[in-house]
């Protein structure tokens, strides 16, 4: 009986990561329809279905044809700098950014992945600095937890018992955010 109630919570924690980024998805387009078509429902006094999700369509492909030009790309680095500048949002935003993979040059939180030797295996783990001790120097890795990437533990460990790897962090990141 012991292994039922692991295997529920086990799957019961797998779906709700699996539907999270779909009803994020729906949760978003609900809302940008609402808060889009919104604005001009109360002015013009009727409601087209969808039109708010058409204008935000619109929107974002005449911000993309915007960011793909010359002056577009460089006022929208201006533009990353300033928001990487403000204090609380600046933080999130290059989390999200460096999560997602679109700031996969620069690593801000992690800088290598390894392999943490674990019961006969290797467990993925994220390099986040390094430790001088009285016994020598020692290097800090984040080690996941499985299905929820935010939970896990932090090891202290030598040099010598890491297993070095050539994946990128926010390609890990993906990998580990998206099961495998």
């Amino acid at each position: 009986m012991t292994r039922r109630p692991g295997h529920l919570g086990r799957c019961l924690v797998a779906g709700l990561v699996a539907l999270l980024p779909l009803g994020g998805a729906v949760a978003g387009l609900w809302w940008l329809e609402d808060t889009l078509s919104g604005s001009w429902r109360k002015v013009i006094g009727f409601y087209v279905p969808g039109l708010g999700l058409l204008l935000a369509l619109v929107v974002t492909y005449l911000v993309g044809l915007f960011v793909t030009t010359v002056v577009g790309r460089w006022l929208w680095r201006r533009a990353d700098r300033v928001l990487e500048g403000v204090p609380l949002l600046g933080a999130f935003y290059q989390s999200l950014k460096e999560v997602l993979g679109y700031d996969s040059g620069r690593t801000r939180f992690f800088r290598a992945v390894v392999l943490v030797p674990s019961d006969g295996g290797h467990e993925l783990g994220f390099v986040t600095g390094e430790l001088d001790t009285a016994v020598g120097p020692r290097v800090l890795v984040f080690v996941p937890g499985a299905p929820n990437p935010t939970n896990g533990r932090l090891v202290v460990a030598e040099a010598g018992q890491l297993v070095a790897t050539d994946l990128q962090p926010a390609a890990a990141l993906r990998g580990l955010v998206s099961m495998g």
